[in-house]
């Protein structure tokens, strides 16, 4: 019998609160709670991506979701007057078809991942992928990256013009 290691311990922990949280961002009734389950469920996917072992993909979601999608989400939500008092209903609910399939499924995955065909990769020491990353996008892709820059500054610049026009 295999003994459990601190990082599986770990891996069911983060999954058990990205799980618990985006099934908070789907059945809760009011928008700002969705709001803040979403924050939980970004944090566990980054914790899942460290487990993985890349950080760099970790701090892109950080960074990048946490600190800037889902900040714009809930400043959206709470600066609209009274969208926390309007409680979101789903009518569309059947539970009666969705039991039997999300039951049918996870039996599939559970006698998928029992079986002992999953081959192990060969443990390699850890390696940070930042320095290849960033040595990918100054020799090989940097056309395309000076590219994209340019065009993200274009569209920053286009909304500038856009919202002067609005405000006069």
């Amino acid at each position: 019998m295999p003994m459990i290691e601190l990082k599986d311990i770990a891996f069911i922990i983060l999954a058990l609160i990205t799980l618990g949280s985006a099934g908070g961002v789907a059945f809760s009734k009011k928008i700002i709670y969705s709001g803040f389950s979403l924050l939980g469920s970004l944090f566990g996917v980054a914790g899942l991506y460290i487990l993985l072992s890349n950080d760099f993909i970790a701090a892109t979601q950080l960074l990048i979701y946490v600190g800037g999608v889902l900040i714009l989400i809930l400043f959206a939500i709470m600066l609209t007057s009274k969208i926390g008092d309007i409680a979101v209903t789903n009518k569309s609910i059947n539970w009666k078809v969705a039991i039997p399939i999300i039951a049918g499924l996870a039996c599939f995955l559970i006698s998928s991942f029992s079986g002992d065909i999953w081959k192990v990769a060969d443990k390699t020491p850890y390696q940070s992928s930042v320095s290849f990353i960033g040595n990918a996008l100054l020799k090989e892709f940097l056309l395309p990256f000076e590219v994209i820059s340019i065009v993200l500054l274009c569209a920053l610049i286009g909304s500038i013009v856009i919202l002067k026009r609005e405000v006069k």
